[in-house]
C-alpha cells in the first residue's frame, strides 16, 4: 500500500526486540531522529516475558515512553497517516499497529507577514505548518471553549484541516454549514490549500469580490474570534480563512486598532478615501473629460490640458495594463534588481511616455492616485476585485458617458447587496441598516465602548 521499494523516502526498517520480529513504516524528513532513537533505546531494552501477557496495553501504557500514541486495525488508516507524518509500528503476534505521531515538517519561523504589517503590534505570523499555526492562535486565547475540530479534504491529498471556533460565543449552525461546506468537497487533492477551499465553500465562482477573508496574522485572527466569526486553517498555508465576512471586513487593519482612537478612525477615513478614489475616480475624471459641460465653472480646471496622440480611455486601459505587468514582473523579479526595475517603470511609462505624446499629464495623475488607493486596500483580493469593477466601470462611461457611469454604478450596488456569505447580507451593516453597527464600521471606535457582538453573526453571547 505505501509503495515500499518504489519510493526511495518510504522507508521500513525490519527490527527484533523481545524476540518478537517488529518493523517500522515512516516517510524519511518527517520523522523526529533523535526522538525516535530514545523509543528504540526503550524497545532494545525489553525482555521476552514483559511482552508475554497483554503486550499491547504495556507498550501504550509503559514501555513506549510518547505522548501521542494510537493503536488501529484499519490499514487503509494506517496507510494515510504514515503519509502523513507519523510513525507505523508493526508488532508480530499483535493484531493492532501501533502509530506513534512523532512527526517533524521542514517550516520556516512565524515571521510578521509583509502584507499585513503594523508598526506597532506582534512580529509573528502564521506559518505553513498546522500544528503550529493552532499553537499561534490557542496562545492568544486561553478559553475553555476554544475548539480546534479535525478532518482532511482531498481523495489522494488527505489535506488536514482545522476548524476553530469559541463553542460558547459561535453559531452552532453557522459550524454545522461550514463542516457540511467542507464535507462535500469532493476532488483529488487542494494543492493551493486555502484557495482551493474557498472555491469550493463560497460558490459565486464567477463573482471577483471575496465572500471570505485571509489573514496571516494570529492576532487578526483570535480579534474574529471573540467575535463570533469561525476560522478554517489548511496545513500548508500561511493564510487562514475568517468566515463569515462582509464588505467592511476587508477594510479593516489591525494597525487602525494599535493606535489611539482618534489616530485610528483618522486612518480608517483616509483608508475609506483611498479605496473610494480606487474605484471611482478615473471613471469619474473621465466622465467629466469628455463632458465639460457636467462641470460648474470653479471647477473647470479638471479635465486634461492635452488628449495626447492617444485617446484617453485607451491611454487608461495601455497604463493599467503597464501597472498589472510591473506588478507581476516585481513578484517575479530578484530583490538585488527590484530598484533598476522600478527606475526603469518610471522613466518608460512617466517621463519618456509623456514627453513623446503618448500619454498626457493628468492621466498618469490620476492613475497614480487609484493606483495607491488600490494598494492602500488592507485585503489583496478586494483590491483586485475593486480594480476589475474600476475597468468595467470606465469602460461603460467610454461607451454610453454618464448613462453608463449611473448605470453601471447602479449594477456595482446591486451585485454587492445580493451577495451572501452564509447567509450574512454582504453590506451588513448599512444594506439592511443597523445604526450602531454602521457607526463602528465607520469610525474605529474605543475597546471599552464595543460590549457587543456583532448581532447578524447570531452569537450565544452578545456581550464582551
Amino acid at each position: 500500500m505505501l509503495g515500499i521499494g518504489k519510493s526511495f523516502d518510504v522507508i521500513k526498517l525490519d527490527l527484533n526486540y523481545a524476540d518478537r520480529d517488529m518493523a517500522i513504516f515512516f516517510i524519511d524528513g518527517f520523522i523526529k531522529d533523535d526522538l525516535f532513537l530514545q523509543i528504540m533505546k526503550f524497545l532494545a531494552n525489553l525482555k521476552r516475558e514483559e511482552l508475554d501477557l497483554q503486550p499491547l496495553e504495556k507498550l501504550l501504557r509503559r514501555y513506549l515512553p510518547y505522548v501521542e500514541l494510537e493503536a488501529t486495525d484499519d490499514l487503509n488508516k494506517v496507510a494515510d497517516m504514515v503519509l502523513a507524518g507519523p510513525t507505523a509500528l508493526v508488532i508480530d503476534g499483535i493484531d493492532k499497529v501501533i502509530l506513534i505521531d512523532a512527526r517533524t515538517y521542514p517550516s520556516r519561523g512565524p515571521e510578521e507577514p509583509d502584507i499585513e504589517r503594523v508598526v506597532r503590534g506582534s512580529r509573528d505570523g502564521f506559518v505553513e505548518t498546522l500544528v503550529f499555526n493552532t499553537a499561534l492562535t490557542r496562545r492568544r486565547i486561553r478559553d475553555r471553549s476554544l475548539r480546534m475540530v479535525y478532518t482532511q479534504v482531498g481523495r489522494r491529498s488527505k489535506t488536514d484541516v482545522v476548524i476553530c471556533y469559541l463553542e460558547d460565543i459561535a453559531d452552532q449552525n453557522l459550524v454545522k454549514d461550514i463542516k457540511a461546506s467542507l464535507d462535500k468537497i469532493d476532488t483529488d487533492g487542494i494543492p493551493m490549500a486555502e484557495k482551493t477551499i474557498e472555491e469550493f465553500i463560497s460558490g459565486q465562482h464567477w463573482n471577483p469580490y471575496p465572500t471570505v477573508r485571509y489573514t496571516e496574522r494570529p492576532d487578526t485572527a483570535a480579534a474574529h474570534l471573540y467575535e463570533g466569526h469561525i476560522c478554517i486553517i489548511v496545513d500548508g498555508s500561511p493564510s487562514v480563512i475568517i468566515t463569515p465576512t462582509t464588505f467592511w471586513h476587508h477594510l479593516q487593519h489591525a494597525e487602525e486598532y494599535r493606535n489611539k482612537p482618534i489616530v485610528g478612525a483618522y486612518l480608517r477615513l483616509v483608508r475609506y478615501l483611498a479605496v473610494w478614489a480606487s474605484i471611482f475616480l478615473l471613471p469619474l475624471w473621465y466622465l467629466f473629460a469628455v463632458q465639460p459641460n457636467l462641470l460648474p465653472k470653479s471647477l473647470a480646471f479638471i479635465g486634461p490640458n492635452d488628449d495626447g496622440q492617444v485617446p484617453l480611455y485607451l491611454q487608461f486601459l495601455l497604463i493599467e495594463i503597464g501597472i498589472d505587468m510591473l506588478r507581476m514582473a516585481a513578484i517575479h523579479t530578484p530583490t538585488s534588481l527590484a530598484t533598476a526595475l522600478g527606475l526603469v517603470a518610471a522613466l518608460m511609462i512617466g517621463q519618456v511616455a509623456v514627453e513623446v505624446g503618448l500619454f498626457s499629464n493628468e492621466v498618469i495623475l490620476y492613475l497614480a492616485v487609484a493606483a495607491i488607493g488600490t494598494f492602500s486596500t488592507p485585503s489583496y483580493e478586494l483590491s483586485l476585485a475593486n480594480r476589475i469593477f474600476r475597468l468595467l466601470l470606465l469602460t461603460a462611461t467610454a461607451i454610453f458617458h454618464i448613462y453608463g457611469f449611473v448605470i453601471g454604478t447602479v449594477l456595482w450596488v446591486l451585485l454587492l447587496v445580493n451577495m451572501k456569505s452564509y447567509n450574512i447580507p454582504y453590506l451588513w451593516p448599512f444594506i439592511p441598516f443597523n445604526l450602531r453597527a454602521f457607526l463602528d464600521v465607520l469610525v474605529r471606535a474605543p475597546i471599552p465602548l464595543k460590549r457587543q457582538r456583532p448581532k447578524i453573526l447570531n452569537p450565544q453571547d452578545p456581550d464582551k
